[in-house]
Parts: C-alpha cells; structure tokens; sequence
C-alpha cells in the first residue's frame, strides 16, 4: 500500500471562507444595529444561516467575533488607503520632498478619506458601529482608533508640520490638522446628510465634497504661508 497522501480540496475550503464572510458580514449589521451587549449569539447565527457552533468554530466567542469585525473593517481601510500611504511614507523619508509634492499628497489623502467615509460596503452599519462603539466603549474600539491614527491622521500631521515648518506637537500643527481633518469626518454624521437631502452619497456629490476639501485645504495652508499664525 502506497503512502497516505491528504489532498487539498478547494471546495470546502472555500465554502469554509465563504461560511465566515457570511457570519462577519451578518455579525457587522446586528453590533451596529443592536449594540454588543444586544445582540446574541443565537441570533447573529440565526441570521447568517449557521448553527450556533460555527460561530465558535470561526470564531472562539461572540467577543472574538465583534473584533474579527474590527479587524475586517481595519483590513479593509488599509487595503483602501495602502497606495496613497506608501507614497506618502517615501515623500516624508525625505527631507528634499518639494512643498507642492506635500500639500497634493495631503489633499490627496483628505480626497481618499473622504471615498473611504461616504461609500463601500456596508458603509452604513461602520458608521453606526463606530458611533455605538464610541458611546459603550466596547472592545476593540482601541484598535479603531489606533488605526485611524495610525493610517490617516498621523501621516496627515506629518506633512503639516513640515507644511507649516513646525514640529508635529506643536499645538499650530495639530489644531490645523484637526480642523481639516474634521472637514470629512464630519459627513460621517447623519444630520450633515439629512441638510443635503441625501440618503446615500452619489459619486457626483462626493466629487463635489473632494472638491470642497482640497480647496479649504489649499486656502488653510496658502494663509499660513502668509504668516498667519495662530494665536495659542
């Protein structure tokens, strides 16, 4: 008898990722809809079409899924923001970059944050998640934040400081940052798309809002060019 040999099946690997997809994807409309301590694990099973022990299976706990959903949401903003950063991190490797390569480069990343809050997959359920996670302080919201500063709002203080030719703790530095910052975080709220009659947002209008964005942040940075420091 010739040697046991265990074959690859490709099938049931991929009814396996397929199985979990599903379960991550059900898991982020019940959080964000239920809050963590609302939501079951019976139900979220119930609601992926899988039996209870699945969840287990995949996942360990409801704990460990609601932060396979953090991490999913973590992996999906730093394949969205990957390209951008990489040029980013070259440009501020080196002191000879020149000032309209960094001020393009920060709109481009404010340009890109802007994408990554207003459209995709599910985008509804991640604001609301956001918003529940904030206000219960469930786990994982510390992932959520490191990530964010990590991926966008670190990267963005950086070509501040060296745009305005101060330190990155220098208060002028991050209040500017904060401030142009808050130019896209504040669409993630619901009344800001109530006050412009939308539901969803439409590929046209978030090209408008890019198009606001870059403009205030050319302004905010040709001002400060200008010498008009704050008063702190």
């Amino acid at each position: 008898m010739g040697p046991f040999i265990i074959r690859h099946r490709p099938g049931i690997q991929a009814r396996g990722e397929d199985t979990r997809r599903r379960i991550l994807e059900t898991a982020l409309e019940i959080f964000a809809s239920e809050g963590y301590d609302g939501a079951s694990t019976r139900q979220l099973a119930e609601r992926a079409g899988v039996n209870l022990p699945a969840i287990q299976y995949y996942f360990g706990s409801k704990e460990g899924l609601y932060r396979a959903v953090i991490d999913s949401i973590i992996e999906a903003t730093e394949a969205h923001m990957a390209p951008l950063s990489a040029k980013i991190k070259a440009a501020l490797a080196s002191p000879d970059t020149p000032r309209e390569t960094l001020l393009e480069l920060f709109c481009e990343m404010l340009e890109s944050f802007v994408s990554l809050v207003s459209g995709g997959k599910q985008v509804e359920s991640k604001r609301l998640l956001f918003a529940r996670a904030e206000v219960d302080d469930t786990p994982g919201i510390e992932l959520l934040h490191e990530s964010g500063m990590r991926q966008i709002f670190q990267p963005c203080l950086e070509m501040a400081g060296r745009l305005l030719g101060r330190s990155t703790d220098d208060p002028e530095t991050v209040l500017r940052t904060l401030t142009l910052f808050g130019q896209v975080t504040i669409f993630c709220d619901k009344a800001v798309r109530r006050v412009l009659h939308l539901g969803e947002f439409t590929e046209e209008r978030v090209r408008a809002i890019q198009g606001v964005v870059r403009a205030h942040t050319l302004a905010v940075f040709a001002a400060a060019a200008e010498g008009g420091a704050l008063r702190i």
